[in-house]
């Protein structure tokens, strides 16, 4: 005969949890004090979080704060006050070095000015950012050429900045911000120094990459049309990040 069943069973209960968000910030505060003294109050208790894999665009007035705000978002530096977190690690709690360390392996960069190093090739370029975090050279290598081709400069692995076009050092610039799979691209502006079909190229490749490689991405931007494409628009204004509906040029 056999046993009865129990009146009670124990489930094991499984709890769907949300993905991190790649960056968080909270009440920031930051404020320049001149030389005079005097004290100019660029952040007002700006909040922003940032889900794994979403495209934010900020816009706002030039001088409004904007790359400040992103210089804030990828440490490097830090709020009068307020926090930021990025993949869960708050940054204020870090050491020189170990911010360092996450920004080299969390945040990828692409600024305006693409910042290449001149005497370098652009495959060594891709590959430095892994040689910071100790990859070994031979898979650093591997990996820059496979970034390269992503960005269609499999041809150029050879070519220092000098003999890029303006277009092509910016995408070599993408392919070093994304050497080491950082959890969030912070780009400041990253076609306002490209004629506009070579703009238009630039804004495809970097939604397409961040697709790809599953990266967040926060852009400062003038240009409405790149706005217009993110997953929301913000705009800075008198310190506080506000949500605006994208507004098409024209």
């Amino acid at each position: 005969m056999s046993e009865p069943l129990p009146l009670h069973r124990s489930h094991e209960t499984v709890v769907a949890t949300e993905p991190r968000p790649a960056v968080v910030a909270r009440e920031l505060y930051k404020t320049f004090v001149g030389g005079d003294g005097s004290a100019l109050h660029v952040l007002d208790n700006a909040e922003l979080t940032v889900a794994g894999g979403e495209v934010v665009a900020i816009i706002g007035e030039s001088g409004s704060g904007k790359s400040t705000l992103l210089h804030l978002l990828g440490g490097l530096d830090l709020p009068t006050s307020g926090d930021v977190t990025i993949d869960g690690q708050p940054l204020r709690r870090l050491s020189e070095d170990q911010l360092s360390h996450l920004r080299n392996e969390k945040v990828g960069f692409v600024f305006q000015f693409h910042h290449l190093l001149r005497e370098f090739t652009a495959e060594e370029n891709v590959m430095m950012p892994q040689l910071i975090a100790g990859t070994d050279p031979r898979q650093a290598r591997a990996r820059a050429r496979e970034l390269l081709a992503d960005v269609g400069l499999e041809r150029r692995l050879e070519h220092k900045p000098t003999q890029l076009s303006g277009g092509e050092q910016q995408r070599v610039a993408v392919a070093r911000a994304l050497a080491n799979d950082p959890v969030i691209l912070l780009a400041d502006e990253p076609s306002g120094n490209l004629d506009p079909s070579t703009s238009e190229h630039l804004h495809d490749l970097l939604f397409g990459v961040s697709a790809r490689h599953g990266s967040a991405m926060v852009v400062v931007t003038h240009d409405m049309g790149l706005a217009a494409r993110a997953d929301r628009v913000l705009e800075l204004e008198n310190g506080r990040l506000v949500a605006r509906a994208p507004r098409l040029p024209g």
